[in-house]
């Protein structure tokens, strides 16, 4: 089967990238244009494009777009000149390991590719290319993948997820969205519940929009709510995406993801992680190694323009949590769904 959503946050036009402007969204849709691998990195770090599959779509484009400014024709000094881009690009977000993992790709191509620089940068390019057009493909398997194993019953589905991860987070379709709109389309789905994400608010902003857009019913509850709508019978599974898994099965998502983790185990709730095989980090052996992004404080102690606490507050703003295996119903891949304790079985079939 072959199917999209027609929201797509990457994608090459004609000579430069364009990037769906997410922290417009939902108030106003725009599209940035990005012709310098310094644009990219600076959309990358502001959250311009944000979701671990798409900052490796961009983070990609982000290379080929350093490489076309690079005007060395020799080959060892264009790629010497090429890594310092991507470790430029590499510390915009440490915890999404998609990034890292889109970078290598495109570097291995630059490293064995043959030819003039000319060519190479070529090969840089249709690599990008590659890696969003699988990507796709990916989601849409994941999609697929994810209706094999959520709860068989009488009725249509309710499912919570929490922040977003559908097609503004990936190059199109979604991973624990995709998931959702493979239900919606197979009739299985009665209602998605979307937990607002504090404190950069993307299920309330991205998610409840891109159901919206497909015409998915969508209720959209705080973060604290969880446990009470849970507690009254109102939410069947929850599916959520993740930045970086470990080999164990440990999963970082957006903060906040742990708590409704041990929310549902407490209510007897399936609990499914969706993310592509790109998003194992099978180097790390189990979550307390994955590191941990802090952002700015500004979006804990303001609304918008509103500063909403008293001067002299301290705060701590970590932008992701990490939740154990032990938490996790099964891990949703383009593969097919597994345990945590049988990822590592995945491991040869990841693209290097």
């Amino acid at each position: 089967m072959s199917f999209s959503s027609q929201v797509f946050p990457v994608y090459w036009y004609q000579d430069h990238v364009r990037l769906i402007d997410q922290t417009r969204l939902p108030q106003e849709y725009g599209v940035v244009e990005i012709s310098r691998s310094d644009d990219m990195a600076l959309a990358i770090k502001t959250m311009i494009v944000r979701g671990a599959p798409a900052i490796g779509v961009a983070a990609a484009y982000g290379i080929y777009l350093g490489a076309r400014e690079i005007q060395a024709s020799d080959r060892e000094l264009f790629l010497t000149q090429l890594e310092q881009i991507a470790q430029k690009l590499k510390a915009t977000r440490p915890t999404a390991v998609n990034l890292f993992w889109a970078i290598d790709r495109v570097m291995k191509t630059a490293r064995q590719t043959l030819g003039s620089v000319d060519y190479i940068k070529e090969a840089i390019l249709q690599t990008a290319h590659s890696i969003r057009e699988e990507d796709i493909e990916t989601c849409q398997a994941i999609g697929e993948a994810g209706l094999k194993v959520l709860p068989q019953q009488p009725g249509q589905l309710r499912l919570l997820t929490h922040c977003n991860a559908g097609a503004l987070a990936t190059a199109g379709y979604g991973t624990a969205l995709g998931v959702v709109r493979s239900a919606w389309r197979e009739g299985r789905l009665e209602r998605v519940y979307a937990d607002e994400t504090r404190p950069r608010m993307q299920g309330a902003k991205l998610t409840t929009w891109e159901c919206v857009q497909e015409g998915i019913p969508v209720t959209l509850i705080t973060d604290n709510m969880a446990a009470h709508c849970m507690k009254q019978g109102m939410i069947d599974a929850v599916v959520v995406g993740a930045d970086r898994i470990a080999a164990n099965g440990d999963a970082a998502n957006k903060i906040g993801t742990y708590s409704v983790a041990l929310i549902a185990r407490a209510h007897n709730i399936p609990f499914f992680v969706a993310a592509p095989l790109s998003t194992i980090d099978f180097s790390l052996s189990d979550g307390s190694q994955i590191p941990i992004e802090e952002r700015d404080p500004a979006e804990v102690y303001q609304t918008g323009d509103t500063r909403i606490c008293p001067p002299g507050v301290e705060f701590y703003n970590p932008a992701f949590d990490v939740t154990p295996a032990e938490l996790i119903t099964a891990i949703i891949t383009e593969h097919g769904a597994v345990r945590p304790e049988e990822l590592i079985q995945l491991q040869y079939r990841q693209v290097v």
